[in-house]
């Protein structure tokens, strides 16, 4: 497909690299050199992730037709892709909640566990993760309900942590997180393929790493509990504080020959963007596929860039596209009772810190969005910001100082029209953002 002329349409220009980064992270189009031979034994697919209804299509139509497959998966609800025609189901997908967790997560938790028992040498159990898992594969900590569970990621969503220290904690929570699948399915050989939605691909924190090794503590759990001001019931407090909730940690030999395989990283997405920059005749340059913080700051970061490459030609020159990816985070600021519910994710709350900074910036558009095709818990992916931003909000009375104050990017955008809205893309490789400079 060719792309639109950035100049004559420069939000048609960013969507289309947008659009690329996604289709470089499709399931589809990554899982094939991965694939382990069939074993003796029976296979079996487990998984949980934004990704899990298109990674187990893939499964399915790559798998040897006579080979025997059999498994369970569970996404995020209207994450599954339409099925394609004469594509035979083997692997059943269920749909559950994120980012907070809900009864139908905990139930494709407890039968995805049940389905390792009975597990053989001769047998082979491929896991699918992607990002989204570590609320869809919930399944508590003896002696911590559902509820409780769900208030305490409500507040570590809303705390500002970052995703390390939140996994962190949703491990030691878990009877099924860091590492706990893998121990259930010994003796079976375990194969993970997983995609990546966080800074450095560390496959212990994509999905709360429920088939890899842990590295991180009980204390550590604690201390980051008690930084974010988070209570849990005592009981439980109790024994993360005795160690008595620890998780499998590297050198155990549970995880011994049990290969992981990253099929899809934010970095090859960002450099499937660039690549379709450059086919359009610009330079293009990538930041970091790592970057974290809130996102607000982030953005400002980024507009003092773009302000001096569309002022100065420094440290880029212009026409160029500055690219970036990562996990960045949000604290929700706590507001007067009568205040409307600010609505939002991540990559409004982005843009909202970088068109306030850019100033009405002449010759700079930018795009940010979330490659699953969901900003936090809206139906948009993110947002795009165009030189008149400002301007276009203040003529319908808008001052973005209140909408930032109350994490509302989703009403800024929506007003100008600027919300972008893709619908899921059936892959998660996390934080996109394109800034153009002409």
């Amino acid at each position: 497909m060719n792309a639109p002329d950035p100049r004559a349409q420069p939000r048609a220009f960013l969507e289309h690299l947008y659009r690329a980064a996604v289709h470089r992270a499709l399931p589809l189009h990554n899982t094939a050199a991965f694939l382990p031979s069939p074993p003796k034994g029976r296979t079996l697919v487990l998984g949980a992730g934004k990704a899990g209804g298109a990674m187990a299509q893939a499964v399915e139509a790559l798998w040897p037709k006579d080979a025997p497959l059999s498994g369970l998966v569970v996404t995020r609800y209207h994450h599954t892709p339409p099925r394609p025609a004469g594509l035979p189901r083997r692997i059943e997908v269920v749909e559950a909640s994120h980012p907070v967790p809900d009864a139908a997560g905990l139930k494709a938790a407890e039968r995805i566990l049940a389905l390792t028992h009975g597990l053989t040498s001769d047998d082979l159990v491929l896991c699918l993760i992607s990002g989204g898992g570590s609320a869809l594969l919930t399944l508590p900590a003896e002696g911590l309900t559902l509820e409780e569970k769900q208030r305490i990621n409500r507040e570590l969503l809303n705390s500002g942590a970052n995703i390390t220290e939140m996994n962190c904690v949703r491990k030691h929570l878990s009877r099924i997180k860091g590492g706990r699948l893998a121990a259930a399915c010994a003796p079976a050989r375990v194969v993970t393929l997983t995609i990546s939605d966080v800074p450095g691909d560390d496959p212990s924190v994509i999905a709360s790493g429920p088939t890899v090794p842990d590295a991180t503590s009980c204390a550590d759990a604690v201390a980051i509990l008690q930084r974010y001001g988070i209570e849990v019931p005592g009981a439980i407090m109790s024994l993360l504080e005795q160690g008595a909730l620890e998780t499998p940690k590297p050198g155990d030999p549970v995880f011994d020959g049990q290969p992981v395989h990253m099929i899809a990283t934010p970095q090859q997405s960002l450099e499937a963007a660039a690549a379709a920059a450059r086919a359009a005749g610009l330079d293009a340059h990538i930041l970091s596929d790592e970057m974290e913080g809130e996102s607000r700051e982030v953005g400002k970061v980024q507009a003092a860039l773009a302000r001096a490459v569309a002022q100065r030609g420094e440290p880029f020159l212009r026409p160029c596209v500055i690219l970036s990816g990562g996990e960045t985070t949000v604290t929700v600021r706590k507001q007067p009772e009568s205040t409307p519910r600010g609505r939002g994710g991540r990559a409004g709350e982005f843009c909202m810190g970088l068109a306030q900074a850019l100033q009405g910036q002449s010759g700079v558009w930018a795009l940010a969005a979330d490659t699953d095709g969901i900003d936090g818990m809206e139906e948009n992916a993110g947002a795009f910001v165009a030189p008149d931003t400002l301007q276009r909000a203040l003529a319908q009375g808008m001052k973005i100082d209140g909408y930032l104050s109350r994490n509302d990017a989703y009403g800024y955008f929506q007003s100008l029209g600027d919300l972008v809205v893709t619908g899921p893309t059936h892959t998660n490789v996390n934080d996109f953002r394109a800034i153009l400079v002409l």
